[in-house]
């Protein structure tokens, strides 16, 4: 082998290895989490407690399943209503902005940019002062609403990407076999813009599942919490029980970790959308 050959090899196996030191190093909060989610309470007591659970017991998780429930079932209503009230007001947007043109587009494209930016506080005042008078302070339809408001400035901005990059020859043969707008969108567009839908739909999942400003702020204390407030809640009232707040941690993770590794070839495509055009 020659010495450049030698040289990139070299090379090669330094990046391998120091990616590998770095991705270690990012996961092993995680691995501590469930770590410490199966090993006993009187191993935690120990100064410092094992790498490894020697002596594993479920009872964290079983703690979970009995106190927790409620909490990952709200949070699950929640996530779910969040995607589909911000893919049923943003794809249409993103398909007009891409594909109808109306005047006052880049305007638009603006405010969003901006209204990303806004911080979530903020936002979380505003509904307060919003809810206060609607009585909706305490409901889950409330903080879907509010979770919808970090999400559907980003999704439009995805579809509009990815709508642009379908061929006009297709819109306009439509068109010409009498299809209108809404038609056209609902038959043609919508379909090919799967890799988008699932990609929205993902982050939008994601932020409402983790969310906690608005959670705290516009349903704290209600009837129906999401489980951002009940670890919050389980911390405060039990917080020498590490298995069971991890194990709860755990639990909570689960469900976006699923959804990302499945939908995560969809996401890379729809995130790339319009990033490249012939």
């Amino acid at each position: 082998m020659s010495r450049n050959g030698k040289r990139t090899g070299a090379t090669t196996a330094g990046k391998t290895a120091l990616g590998v030191l770095l991705t270690g190093i990012m996961l092993f909060p995680v691995y501590w989490m469930l770590n410490v989610s199966l090993t006993r309470p009187q191993d935690l007591r120990k100064s410092p407690p094992g790498l490894f659970p020697v002596h594993g017991t479920l009872a964290g998780y079983r703690t979970v399943l009995a106190e927790q429930l409620p909490y990952l079932g709200t949070s699950l209503v929640i996530g779910l209503g969040t995607v589909a009230l911000t893919v049923a007001l943003s794809a249409p947007a993103g398909y007009a902005l891409a594909k109808l043109r109306p005047r006052g587009g880049g305007i638009l494209n603006f405010v969003l940019l901006a209204a990303q930016m806004i911080p979530g506080i903020i936002m979380a005042m505003g509904f307060y002062a919003i809810y206060l008078q609607l009585g909706l302070l305490q409901s889950v339809p409330g903080l879907i609403v509010a979770d919808s408001t970090l999400a559907v400035p980003f999704a439009v901005l995805i579809f509009t990407a990815f709508m642009s990059g379908i061929p006009d020859e297709l819109l306009q043969a439509a068109r010409t076999d009498g299809a209108g707008p809404w038609r056209t969108f609902r038959s043609i567009v919508l379909p090919m813009s799967r890799n988008a839908v699932v990609t929205v739909s993902l982050f939008a999942f994601l932020w409402s599942w983790s969310d906690f400003v608005f959670a705290s702020t516009l349903v704290n204390g209600g009837a129906r919490e999401p489980i951002t407030l009940g670890i919050y809640h389980y911390i405060g009232n039990n917080n020498q029980e590490w298995n069971a707040i991890m194990a709860t941690a755990v639990v909570a993770s689960l469900p976006a970790a699923v959804i990302l590794v499945l939908a995560q070839r969809y996401v890379a495509a729809g995130v790339t959308a319009g990033a490249v055009k012939d």
